[in-house]
């Protein structure tokens, strides 16, 4: 049996899953077939791909030497699933999206709606991530169309600039600064802030956007606090305990509700880079496309066509599905 597409989907799930019994409710399968599975990849291999540990198995240096070429091959059959499938209708099948959260309260929600309603047999599917896990869920096929902050040089994604999410200091209703124009960024330097925790593949409004803009006016250090979560971040700011350099639209409900508002800060402007995250050589359904090109031409979110491209190729045609 060996290095069939059944062994590497039984590899990779287990790995996802971590764990053989995980795996097999996810496989719907029994826990003796999918180690027996897993037994014949290894003999085929003549290594182990799996060890045990304290938490579950992890992979063995050999698991981890074929993961990435089993995910390819995952995402091979899938395009050629959906090749398929297309070849029987252009604006019906499964189009999966994968975005950053916050994205959500862009005018992304605007062209999903439209799409859906201009394709009402397609099969949209929306899951939101990090940045890092939206490049990630593109290389290995789960998604077909991904949306990130920042460009991601991987050599097999190809990323386009689509947009630039505006940033903007965000204070409570109540605050000293609120709705008042300042000089310079240096007037908040006494400020607590608020900020996702610095992780450096996985950048959104991180602390080091904030500390960016201090260093560059030679301060070296602000107060800050660690939140995970964008609401407990809006939440904390709206009780006056912090300001955070959030994107404008994220917190457009709460504006209009009159409980966050802005502080103008004359030399500073952030804008967070979106990128559609597309995989290199990948193969894009009629209807994936014609989301693409409503993601290229929505007003309040699209930067232009998508052609700022990171190679000499050129831009994806608008009529008819790339092939790898």
């Amino acid at each position: 049996m060996g290095l069939d597409s059944e062994a590497l989907l039984t590899f990779v799930t287990i790995h996802q899953a971590n764990g053989f019994s995980s795996a097999a409710e996810v496989l719907g399968r029994s826990q003796p077939a999918i180690s027996r599975r897993i037994a014949l990849l290894e003999d085929e291999l003549g290594v182990p791909v799996f060890e045990r540990a304290p938490g579950g198995v992890v992979l063995s240096e050999a698991g981890r030497a074929l993961l990435p070429h089993a995910e390819r091959v995952l995402a091979a059959l899938r395009d050629a699933e959906s090749a398929i499938k297309a070849m029987r209708t252009e604006v019906a099948g499964r189009v999966a999206i994968v975005a950053v959260g916050t994205l959500a309260g862009t005018n992304l929600t605007a062209v999903l709606k439209r799409f859906a309603a201009d394709h009402p047999k397609v099969d949209l599917a929306i899951s939101t991530a990090t940045s890092a896990e939206v490049s990630d869920r593109v290389r290995r096929g789960e998604a077909m169309l991904g949306l990130r902050y920042l460009l991601d040089l991987a050599p097999d994604l190809v990323c386009e600039h689509i947009a630039s999410e505006t940033m903007a200091v965000v204070c409570s209703a109540e605050h000293r600064f609120a709705g008042r124009r300042l000089t310079s960024l240096a007037a908040l330097r006494h400020e607590s802030w608020f900020a996702f925790r610095n992780a450096y593949d996985q950048r959104e409004t991180f602390a080091d956007n904030i500390f960016a803009q201090f260093q560059e006016r030679g301060i070296g250090e602000i107060r800050w606090t660690s939140i995970d979560s964008l609401n407990a971040m809006k939440r904390l700011v709206e009780a006056g305990l912090g300001i955070a350099l959030l994107p404008e639209s994220a917190i457009d409900e709460e504006r209009r509700l009159g409980s966050l508002a802005t502080i103008p800060v004359a030399d500073l402007s952030v804008a967070n880079p979106i990128y559609a995250v597309l995989r290199r050589g990948g193969y894009l359904s009629p209807a994936t496309l014609h989301l693409l090109a409503l993601l290229r031409t929505a007003p309040g979110l699209a930067n232009g066509p998508l052609i700022a491209r990171q190679d000499k190729e050129e831009p994806l045609p608008a009529d008819r599905p790339r092939q790898g």
